[in-house]
Formats: C-alpha cells, sequence, structure tokens
C-alpha cells in the first residue's frame, strides 16, 4: 500500500468515524470466511457498516480526530469495525452477542456509544438496551396512557347517563 492509498483509508477511517453515533470494535480471530460474509450480512440488514481496517491506520486517524482514547489500547491482533448510526446504535451490540453465543468466535473489544467508553465485558449490558424505537413506543404509550383514562372516563359516564335517562323513560311508560 502506497502512501496516497494510505492517506485516502485514513480519510475514509475519519470520515466513517465522524458520521457515526457508535462505534464498535470486535476481535474476529479464528471466524472463517463465510462466517465473516454471514455477519457482514446481518449488519447490512440493520443498516450497520462493517469493515476491517488495518490498526496502524485505524489508530492514525483516531490519533489525527482526537477522539476515542481507550480504541489505543483495543487495537491489536484481528479487529473489525461496525459503525452504527443515530437509529441503530445498538444494533451491532446484539448482532455481536448472538453470534458470539452460536460461534463462540467473535468477541467485543470494546465500543463507543456517543462519547461513552464500553468495554468488552459489557456486552451483555448493551445487547439488552433497547432500541432507540422500542423506547420512542414507550414514550408515547406512557404518553397516551393518561389519555386513554380520561377517554375511558367519559364513556363511562356518557354510558351511565344514558342507562339512567332509559330506566326514568321506562318508569314515566309504566
Amino acid at each position: 500500500m502506497n502512501k496516497n492509498q494510505k492517506a485516502e483509508m485514513i480519510a475514509e477511517i475519519k470520515d466513517q468515524l465522524s458520521k457515526a453515533t457508535a462505534v464498535y470494535l470486535v476481535n474476529y480471530s479464528g471466524i472463517n470466511v463465510d462466517e465473516i460474509n454471514g455477519l457482514r450480512r446481518e449488519f447490512r440488514k440493520e443498516g450497520v457498516r462493517y469493515k476491517v481496517y488495518k490498526n496502524t491506520l485505524f489508530k492514525k486517524a483516531l490519533l489525527d480526530l482526537d477522539r476515542y482514547p481507550e480504541f489505543q489500547n483495543t487495537l491489536e491482533g484481528m479487529i473489525g469495525t461496525a459503525f452504527a448510526g443515530e437509529n441503530n446504535f445498538v444494533a451491532p451490540a446484539k448482532i455481536i452477542k448472538k453470534f458470539s453465543d452460536e460461534k463462540k468466535k467473535l468477541s467485543l473489544a470494546g465500543c463507543y456509544i456517543d462519547s461513552q467508553f464500553y468495554a468488552g465485558d459489557q456486552l451483555n449490558t448493551l445487547a439488552s438496551m433497547p432500541t432507540k424505537e422500542e423506547i420512542m413506543a414507550s414514550i408515547v404509550g406512557s404518553i397516551n396512557a393518561p389519555i386513554s383514562g380520561v377517554v375511558g372516563a367519559i364513556n363511562a359516564v356518557m354510558r351511565d347517563l344514558v342507562m339512567l335517562v332509559d330506566e326514568i323513560s321506562k318508569k314515566k311508560a309504566a
């Protein structure tokens, strides 16, 4: 790889790092080509970009950006990078955990979600976090619950009023 290619690769890494809401580093040692292609497919389904870069180039990009200091120590061995956007920052953790549980070959080296670092041993915690859509649905459900209660109370009052009018009309008719 010549100097221009290295500069282009560093620029690509910096671009991906600046766009991503979450960056996951995974140790993929011992994984065969079919398994890594399956992993890439799972990432693509969730809109996550997975790429393997040379560790030295990745470290250079990190130094240039002056971000993600904890990654300097985790960039050793066979490391792949998953870049997630704002809507799916938890998806990589769920995919990594599922793959790791099934194949016993993939491990989380570390990740940053926004500016918060999570070590590899926190994979179970990260994978159990709700997605942005789940959080929003929960909030909407919480907001909607009191409104549903008010509507139910109004309907109950109207039903009781109709029953009262019906009883009065039956007594007057008799």
